[in-house]
C-alpha cells in the first residue's frame, strides 16, 4: 500500500469518507458517534492521510493534534472489500511514526463499544493501545472505548 498526504477533494476520497461516516453513525448511538466529516479533515490541527493499492483507494487515517504531547488518531477507515490485508496496520503505523515523528509522547483515540467496531478494537490493541479514560473534551460514555499508546517506549 502506498500512503499519500490526503486529498479531502478528490471523488473518491470524499466517497469512502462518507461512507466511513455513515457507516460509523448507524453503528452507533445518537450522539456517541465522533467520526469526523470532511470538514472536520480539513482543520488546521488535522494530518490526513489516503492508502492506496495501485489504483484502488484501500484506507484513511488521520492525525489530529491534542497539544504539544498529545495526539489522536482519526478517521480510520479500510475499504469493506479490502479488509483483513493489513492495510489497517500499515495505516495505523503510519500515524504512530508520524505522531512520534512529531514528537508527540501521547497517541490515544475514541472507538465505540457495539460489536461492529471490534476488529477496530483488536487492530488498537495489537499495536499497543490500551484502555484509557475519556480524554480532550470526550465524556465518558458506555457507547465508546477510549484506548491510548505511551509513544515514549518502544
Amino acid at each position: 500500500m502506498q500512503i499519500r498526504t490526503g486529498d479531502t477533494f478528490n471523488p473518491r476520497v470524499i466517497a469512502l469518507l462518507d461512507h466511513h461516516v455513515t457507516a460509523a453513525r448507524a453503528q452507533t448511538a445518537p450522539g456517541s458517534a465522533h467520526a469526523l466529516d470532511l470538514a472536520g479533515l480539513r482543520a488546521p490541527d488535522i494530518a490526513f492521510w489516503t492508502g492506496w493499492d495501485g489504483e484502488l483507494l484501500v484506507a484513511t487515517g488521520a492525525l489530529k493534534t491534542l497539544s504539544a504531547s498529545h495526539g489522536e488518531v482519526k478517521s480510520m477507515h479500510t475499504l469493506q472489500t479490502t479488509r483483513r490485508r493489513g492495510f489497517g496496520g500499515q495505516m495505523l503505523r503510519h500515524i504512530i511514526k508520524e505522531a512520534r515523528a512529531r514528537g508527540l509522547k501521547r497517541l490515544s483515540l475514541e472507538t465505540g463499544s457495539w460489536d461492529y467496531f471490534k476488529p477496530a478494537l483488536a487492530l488498537y490493541q495489537a499495536h499497543g493501545f490500551v484502555l484509557c479514560g475519556a480524554f480532550q473534551g470526550y465524556v465518558e460514555d458506555p457507547n465508546s472505548l477510549f484506548l491510548t499508546l505511551d509513544l515514549t517506549t518502544s
